[in-house]
């Protein structure tokens, strides 16, 4: 027996469509899952990837609102010179990987800290999504996250698009008893 539907009660919607592009934070030595997911998520709704990495030895220039790079590195003596050859070779390794996929991908390079770019810049584009690696297990990556937080947690929390987080390294589930 179906259940008729009141004149005053709302109708009921589908689903939203995803309509902007799936923004993904990649980083220098991150796996592979990460780009790979976000590929896959990109793929099967049938939008555009983006792939951000986010330059922490450059600050977004005065009134630039969505976090591209701007010529202002924190020390204009030092390594933004490194940091365009680390984005080149990222860039590079990323188009390796997605080399015969169908999916339609960009790279792009933030500047400044890593959450609050991705999330400057998601906004800027409307991003369906925000994809990002959690933190690798271990005594390092934990101390880390200590001193500078996490980026996903970060975003999870301060993001109106969801946050899809992939989780790096081995999971041990008898540590979770």
């Amino acid at each position: 027996m179906s259940n008729p539907r009141r004149e005053d009660a709302p109708a009921k919607r589908g689903p939203a469509r995803l309509t902007g592009p799936v923004l993904a934070g990649v980083l220098p030595n991150q796996p592979a899952t990460v780009v790979g997911k976000a590929a896959d998520v990109a793929l099967s709704a049938g939008l555009e990837l983006v792939l951000a990495f986010a330059d922490v030895t450059s600050f977004p220039a005065a009134g630039d609102r969505d976090g591209h790079l701007a010529a202002q590195p924190i020390d204009p003596d030092g390594i933004d010179d490194d940091a365009a050859a680390i984005s080149a070779s990222l860039r590079s390794q990323i188009a390796d990987q997605l080399d015969g996929t169908d999916v339609r991908w960009t790279f792009v390079t933030l500047a400044g800290e890593p959450a609050r770019s991705l999330g400057r810049y998601a906004a800027s584009i409307n991003a369906s999504m925000i994809v990002v690696g959690t933190k690798e297990h271990g005594l390092g990556p934990k101390f880390e996250g200590l001193v500078t937080g996490s980026v996903a947690l970060h975003l999870a929390h301060r993001q109106n698009c969801p946050v899809l987080m992939v989780p790096l390294g081995r999971h041990d589930p008898s540590r979770d008893q």
